[in-house]
């Protein structure tokens, strides 16, 4: 192994070890949909389940890796990131398109088979499992990139999501999720009933112990983010929310420019950027982070106002609109606005335009009064209100 590659590589401590075998055995609720129960599994037990099934149908596991969110919370718990998807990554061999629909078989026959006694499963049929118990599929199948992913239904806490990845060229988006711990020998002390030998970690952004100190330290850095789809946008406005700031605050400008330009390459149309920021909102501010919602739109909003330089003048404020308006629904959700109140909406008009375009939000009561303003780009609350 040469030098570079090594700076990757990192053994966990024992501390790591015990707070990775909690992660591991765990026991996470996957709700259904409608009548159907909420199932209880581990992650090394659904992890066992779908590897021994792809060994039957002859698909190749070369490991498995926890990834994400939840590694960065093994390395180092109390890290600012909290603990939020449980992200499994099967690195599989996949020549053909038609072996990730044997995976998902593989997967909802896992979950079938975790159906309460009593219950007749030659009766359910894969559709019925995927509607009761899937949130989220993805495949993606091209000459750089041959993955998919299975996100598992959840109310109010952790997602369970199962990555197969046969190749990737970016697996990560920033330094501090960046983080994918090696699982086999872990799995293999629960199986074999042996010792405990060492847990190894990867660092897919390259030098480990520069990526642990950006975690320590709570620092934002990343490399070509116009490689991340969506330009890891969404990502870097939560950061900052949760209190995360910039390496270099030089670098981090245009690090924004380039995460803007990619976010509107990758979603031009402003009704599939809504249906991104409310999924984002949805997968990542639960569990009592519902609070944090407000801040993050509106850091989100300052950064594409700032530096977003490839749209034209009526396309970013169509984009900035957007976003101010599920803002205000959010404080309409919180009851942060009375039914009496008047908030106040700037914005910047096109310059050819005499009057403004006003945007509206049905309120279970009578709404609010907006009251519209020309530039600077914010928000303004009635006096006294959070």
């Amino acid at each position: 192994m040469d030098l570079q590659a090594d700076k990757r590589f990192h053994n966990l401590t024992l501390d790591q070890v015990q707070a990775l075998d909690q992660v591991l055995t765990e026991v996470l609720p996957i709700y259904g949909r409608g009548n159907f129960p909420t199932l209880e599994v581990r992650a090394k037990d659904m992890i066992r389940g779908v590897r021994e099934r792809l060994a039957e149908r002859s698909i190749v596991v070369r490991d498995v890796r926890l990834n994400g969110a939840s590694a960065s919370h093994v390395m180092l718990r109390d890290n600012g990131l909290g603990q939020r998807d449980l992200d499994i990554v099967f690195g599989v061999d996949v020549p053909r398109q038609e072996d990730f629909q044997v995976i998902k078989e593989v997967v909802l026959g896992v979950l079938r088979d975790l159906l309460p006694r009593g219950v007749n499963r030659r009766k359910i049929t894969w559709l019925t499992m995927k509607e009761a118990y899937v949130q989220k599929m993805v495949k993606v199948f091209n000459e750089h990139d041959r993955w998919s992913l299975m996100a598992l239904s959840n109310n109010r806490s952790k997602a369970v999501c199962l990555r197969f990845v046969s190749s990737l060229r970016r697996q990560f988006e920033f330094s501090v999720d960046s983080f994918q711990i090696i699982l086999d020998r872990m799995l293999e002390s629960y199986w074999e009933r042996e010792p405990l030998v060492i847990v190894e970690a990867e660092c897919m952004y390259g030098d480990f112990q520069q990526a642990m100190g950006h975690l320590r330290g709570r620092l934002i850095a990343t490399h070509s983010p116009e490689e991340i789809r969506g330009g890891g946008l969404l990502t870097y406005s939560d950061l900052l929310v949760r209190n995360f700031r910039a390496s270099s605050e030089a670098e981090i400008r245009s690090l924004e420019r380039y995460m803007c330009s990619r976010f509107f390459i990758d979603f031009p149309d402003v009704a599939v950027q809504q249906r991104k920021v409310e999924a984002y909102l949805q997968r990542h501010f639960v569990g009592g982070g519902e609070a944090s919602r407000y801040d993050f739109l509106m850091t989100l909003r300052r950064v594409i106002d700032e530096s977003t330089v490839c749209l034209m003048g009526h396309e970013r404020r169509q984009t900035l609109n957007m976003i101010t308006v599920l803002a205000l629904r959010v404080l309409g959700e919180q009851n942060a606005i009375p039914n009496t109140a008047n908030v106040t909406c700037f914005y910047q008009p096109a310059a050819y335009m005499a009057e403004p375009i006003f945007s509206s939000y049905y309120f279970p009561q009578p709404p609010p009064q907006l009251v519209y303003h020309p530039y600077p780009l914010h928000v303004q609350l009635p006096s006294g209100l959070v």
